[in-house]
């Protein structure tokens, strides 16, 4: 398997005409091919969903909109799942898409949409709570890796990274948001279903993990048994001084050596995700005092939270010289900032997407502006379109979820509008989301298959249709 960054796919009209012929030889917009797997070949098939789509569909007015979303939005489901048992549990596998190996942030990621639907639909309930129980094993498995295997026996793609990953393990980068999303799942499951049986002794075991490693990156000593050295000519691919990232000063935020891109950072204390923390840390909270009845631990969660939230409040909120007191991207604790976005979640953008502010507060209002402006050195402006965009793609390439999030953030129906437009104009009538495109030619795209960006784009229009269902009939 290859790295995301080696998975670069370029398309061209050329390779399209000759896969899809009548879409680029004047074939009505009215009969789109349907690009999902014959029905035979599909991972896995929700009744729910498939009916979802169908009520959605009809809803919307612009037949190549609804083409994408029908598309889009089951993408995780039709190729990405794989199901059995373990340890006489449930255990769901979720790869990334290209990248034939499981993220605990993607894969969480690229259910969300879903959830709602599992409480009348009991395969697809059945499926999360695999799901629940395959990201706990892989928690204990090694806190600090960020993508697994399903077979231990496989050997890393990246075998000669120092350390070299333990079997299991596809890539060892520490992110702060690959724990965060574990809690986020097993917390939404909680909400909606109100069933609490899936935290076992391993589910148990593993959250105190997760809870003890988050802890242990805050430095407070000044050290960490992490670090990660990997030879390559792309020096946003591990940080640096042997591995252990740039200088910090202990304040009670969280390092963390990688961002949600799985590239490295520059400053350590990557605030997205330290404000993700803080939801995550609330939410183990409440679910062990309320579900477990482990007080101790509970509050454990809670002063852990406290701290991580004081330490953002007092080092993490910059005054920008045209925006005022906005939330800088990275921090070292030294008073050194980073104004900076990236696309992906979380992101200083997906802040009210995750719930952690809502789309009002003057603090997010303040920094999303900041993120939409010249100001921001990773939001692009091309001939095809606008958006926020990654060191992780270069210095031309958009990001539709970096889109997706302007739009699913927004208070603003022509902002919305704006941003439906875009995402339709740039999938390079593939009929999918790419993971970026070059701002003047979006058929010179990156990943034919991230699932993640097409089911998230689908959450979009379930969301508009939920919000503002009169928008999807006139767009």
């Amino acid at each position: 398997m290859l790295h995301r960054r080696q998975f670069i796919q370029l398309s061209t009209a050329a390779a399209f005409s000759s896969l899809f012929p009548s879409f680029l030889q004047g074939a009505s917009w009215q009969d789109f091919p349907s690009r999902r797997p014959p029905l035979p070949d599909r991972r896995f098939t929700s009744a729910a969903i498939e009916a979802q789509i169908q009520q959605i569909k009809a809803r919307i007015r612009n037949p190549e909109l609804a083409w994408l979303f029908e598309n889009c939005y089951p993408n995780t489901l039709d190729t990405t799942v794989e199901l059995g048992e373990l340890k006489g549990k449930p255990d769901t596998f979720i790869i990334t898409g290209d990248i034939d190996a499981m993220w605990l942030r993607d894969s969480t990621a690229q259910v969300w949409p879903y959830l709602p639907l599992i409480r009348e639909d009991a395969a697809l309930r059945r499926l999360v709570q695999g799901l629940i129980n395959r990201q706990a094993q892989c928690v204990l498995l090694d806190p600090y890796a960020n993508s697994f295997y399903k077979d231990k026996s496989r050997e890393s793609d990246w075998k000669a990274d120092q350390p070299s990953p333990q079997p299991g393990v596809h890539e060892r980068k520490w992110e702060i948001d690959s724990l965060c999303y574990v809690v986020r799942l097993s917390n939404e499951y909680l909400t909606l279903t109100g069933d609490a049986s899936l935290f076992d002794a391993d589910w148990d075991a593993a959250m105190r993990l997760l809870v003890a490693t988050l802890r242990t990156e805050q430095r407070k000593d000044g050290t960490s048994p992490y670090s990660f050295s990997r030879m390559t000519t792309w020096t946003i691919d591990a940080p640096p001084f042997n591995g252990k990232g740039h200088m910090i000063k202990p304040v009670g935020l969280i390092a963390s050596m990688f961002r949600p891109s799985d590239d490295s950072t520059v400053f350590p204390f990557l605030i997205p995700s330290n404000l993700f923390a803080v939801q995550s840390l609330r939410q183990l909270a409440v679910i062990y005092r309320t579900h477990i009845r482990d007080a101790a631990f509970a509050e454990e969660c809670t002063r852990f939270a406290d701290e991580v939230e004081a330490a953002i409040k007092a080092y993490a909120i910059h005054k920008h010289l045209q925006y005022g007191k906005i939330y800088a991207y990275e921090v070292d604790g030294f008073g050194n900032t980073l104004f900076q976005d990236d696309a992906n979640v979380p992101s200083l953008m997906s802040l009210a997407y995750l719930g952690i502010h809502q789309p009002n507060d003057p603090i997010y209002q303040r920094t999303r502006r900041f993120l939409l402006s010249e100001h921001n050195p990773y939001y692009f402006r091309g001939t095809a379109a606008e958006g926020q965009a990654s060191p992780h793609s270069g210095q031309r390439r958009i990001w539709p979820m970096g889109i997706i999030l302007r739009a699913m953030t927004s208070t603003s129906e022509s902002e919305i509008r704006h941003c439906i437009d875009m995402l339709i104009r740039t999938h390079a009538g593939t009929g999918f989301m790419h993971e970026s495109f070059d701002m003047d030619n979006p058929e010179d795209f990156t990943r034919k298959w991230f699932a993640w960006a097409n089911t998230l784009f689908g959450e979009l229009i379930v969301k508009l249709d939920r919000e503002r269902p009169g928008l999807l009939a006139t767009l």
